[in-house]
């Protein structure tokens, strides 16, 4: 199976990942009427420790060994991107506007461009633009019927949205570090275990639940196998060969595909300007594989995964 994934580009994987994420709304919506977030994000990494439970010791001395900055690193995905930024990005949908909250994930590859730069150094050649800016334009017009009328869904969800994509795309800047010293499968057991400690703690400060009932806590599994296991296993796979700002494109089939899901299931039919949206973005995910090397300088020499 390892050897069938090392013959697809890294950020193929990263790509397909992101479109199991835009999937979830499906699922994590609708459990707004019976549940909160806190809730729902506490189970989901609760099910992800249990599943991972063989890893985790063999995950956690493989952090600590690898130094203070890669610890860091876990903490930070675990608690900011795993926890935080889920339990953010959930409530957003809850009181929010399905589109808008996918809109404002438009930030994130931004964000990802800077951190990239910093952390690991690695810069954007030229070409670069032409796939980020036309990726970006393709998802406004997915997501806005009328591209030239904008809509806000609220200043908490704005917020809340904007703070989850921070995260979100500093996660996947320290993802990428991770990734220099540790297997992708620690990688993602360091992201669910801190992500559960974090969950955990934010259940008591919100006055929240750890259990709603039978019914939402299947779907909260649902929710961590595909989106979570499925998915992180997939991401972390392709993004220790992908640099951080490819994955960044790649990570633009989240919202492409949220987009979609928000427009067939809980609302109606695709305008033209939305299918010009849906093309480009396509063609710009499609051509990644591609042209993946003459779009982004990465720092020699690079050091392999443990």
């Amino acid at each position: 199976m390892a050897r069938r994934l090392d013959r697809i580009p890294g950020v193929v994987l990263v790509s397909v990942a992101a479109i199991m994420w835009g999937l979830d709304g499906l699922i994590r919506k609708p459990l707004s009427s019976s549940t909160t977030a806190y809730t729902i994000v506490f189970g989901e990494h609760l099910v992800l420790v249990l599943l991972a439970l063989p890893l985790l010791v063999p995950a956690l001395l493989a952090l600590w060994r690898a130094g203070p900055a890669y610890v860091a690193a876990g903490i930070a995905i675990g608690a900011g991107a795993s926890a935080i930024a889920t339990i953010l990005f959930t409530k957003a949908l809850f009181h929010g506007d399905f589109l808008s909250v996918v809109l404002l994930q438009k930030v994130q590859p931004l964000i990802v461009v800077v951190g990239a730069w910093f952390v690991l150094g690695e810069e954007p050649r030229p070409g670069f633009a032409w796939f980020l800016l036309p990726a970006l334009a393709g998802i406004w017009l997915v997501v806005l019927p009328h591209p030239l009328e904008p809509h806000a869904p609220g200043f908490v969800a704005i917020l809340e949205t904007l703070a989850a994509a921070a995260l979100w795309g500093f996660g996947t800047v320290f993802g990428r570090f991770l990734a220099r010293r540790l297997a992708f499968e620690h990688v993602t057991t360091v992201r669910f275990a801190f992500g559960l400690v974090a969950s955990a703690c934010a259940l008591p400060i919100a006055g929240a639940a750890a259990y709603s009932n039978s019914h939402d806590s299947f779907w909260i599994a649902v929710l961590a196998l595909v989106t979570g296991l499925f998915a992180l296993g997939l991401y972390y796979y392709g993004l220790r060969r992908t640099p951080a700002l490819l994955a960044a494109l790649g990570e633009l089939a989240f919202p492409v595909t949220a987009a979609l899901v928000g427009i067939y299931v809980f609302n109606s039919s695709l305008r033209w300007t939305q299918w010009i949206g849906v093309a480009a973005t396509v063609a710009v995910i499609s051509l990644l594989p591609v042209r993946r090397r003459q779009l982004v300088k990465v720092p020699e020499p690079a050091v392999s995964p443990a």
